[in-house]
């Protein structure tokens, strides 16, 4: 062998080496990225049953609960529980179904949110009002705050 071959040998040695040490870099750099944004918990244990799913959704989703206090009483209950935004009216649609004839079809919208509770008038023909003055746009409900839809009055409980 000659000296000229002997170089070409150890210069294609050192272009595999350096090869395969920036093939592992980039798999290390991949993985590094794509595990970047996960957790502590395994992701099976995103996977849950019914029972376990509404419990969490129990914990986590902001709720609110008004006391029927004057007016007939959704389904007869004497106070309403609302989860997520719903709208309240007498349409059979509504989220919460009110028998008042004063009420409009889609009344108001009712949303509890992490920052409190917050109703809007959705163009109702009489109003919504909360401690007897009239919502416009979106209006913040404190507990112990009265709204009044129609004729039905429900207070925010805390």
């Amino acid at each position: 062998m000659t000296i000229e071959a002997l170089a070409a040998d150890e210069t294609l040695l050192v272009l595999k080496i350096a090869f395969v040490v920036l093939l592992y870099a980039f798999i290390v750099l991949v993985v590094r990225t794509a595990t970047k944004g996960m957790t502590e918990a395994p992701q099976e244990s995103i996977v849950l049953g019914a029972a376990e799913a509404e419990e969490l959704r129990a914990r986590l989703l902001p709720r609110a609960r008004f006391a029927v206090v004057a007016g007939d009483a959704p389904n007869g209950e004497s106070s309403i529980e609302i989860v997520g935004p719903t709208v309240v009216g007498r349409d059979a649609g509504s989220g919460v179904h009110l028998d008042d004839e004063f009420a409009s079809a889609r009344h108001a919208r009712i949303d509890p949110r992490p920052d409190g509770t917050w109703i809007e008038d959705l163009g109702s023909t009489n109003g919504t009002y909360v401690n007897g003055e009239r919502v416009i746009g979106a209006h913040p409900v404190a507990p112990g705050d009265v709204v009044r839809i129609g004729e039905t009055e429900l207070r925010l409980e805390p």
